[in-house]
C-alpha cells in the first residue's frame, strides 16, 4: 500500500530517440504501463530534454534504437555523457530499446546504456523488443514498469 501511495508522487521522465517509429511506439506502451500507478510521467524526445535536469526525476526510462554495429545513436550520446557526468546515483533508471536480431549486436545500444546506468544510477530494468512492438510486448512493458516502480518505492 505504501508503494502505491508513493508512486502517485513519482516524477518519471521517458526520454527516447526513434528512427523508424519502433522505439517511439515502445515508449508509448511503457507510458501506458505506468498509468495505473498515477505517476507524473512525461515523454521527451532526446533533443527536447534539458540534460541538466536529470536529477529532478525519481525515475528515468531511456528508449533507444541501435545504430550500425550496436552503437548508441549520435543524438543519444549527449544523454549518455550527461549520466556519466552528473550526480544521478539516486535516480532509478530503466533502459528499453528496439532492434533487429539479424544484426550481430542485437540492441547493442541498450547494452551500452545498461552497463553505464548500472554504475551511475539505480538501474532497475532492461527491456529489448524485436522491431515493432507486438501484443505480447505489452506484458513485457507491464513487468518492466512494475519492476521500476517497485525499486523506486523501496528507495523512498
Amino acid at each position: 500500500m505504501g508503494s502505491m501511495n508513493y508512486s502517485s508522487m513519482l516524477k518519471i521522465a521517458l526520454i527516447y530517440s526513434s528512427l523508424t517509429g519502433n522505439t517511439k511506439e515502445l515508449i508509448n506502451l511503457i507510458k501506458q504501463s505506468f498509468h495505473h500507478y498515477k505517476a507524473d510521467v512525461q515523454i521527451y524526445k532526446v533533443n527536447d530534454f534539458e540534460l541538466d535536469k536529470l536529477n529532478r526525476y525519481d525515475v528515468i526510462v531511456i528508449g533507444t534504437y541501435s545504430w550500425g554495429n550496436g552503437e548508441i545513436p549520435r543524438e543519444m550520446v549527449r544523454l549518455y555523457r550527461a549520466f556519466e557526468l552528473q550526480d544521478v546515483q539516486n535516480v532509478v533508471t530503466g533502459i528499453a530499446g528496439t532492434g533487429d536480431q539479424l544484426y550481430p549486436s542485437y540492441c547493442g545500444a541498450v547494452n551500452r546504456f545498461r552497463d553505464m546506468l548500472f554504475v551511475q544510477t539505480k538501474l532497475a530494468a532492461t527491456l529489448k523488443v524485436e522491431l515493432f512492438p507486438q501484443a505480447n510486448d505489452i506484458v513485457k512493458c507491464a513487468k518492466f514498469t512494475d519492476i521500476i516502480i517497485s525499486r523506486a518505492s523501496q528507495l523512498h
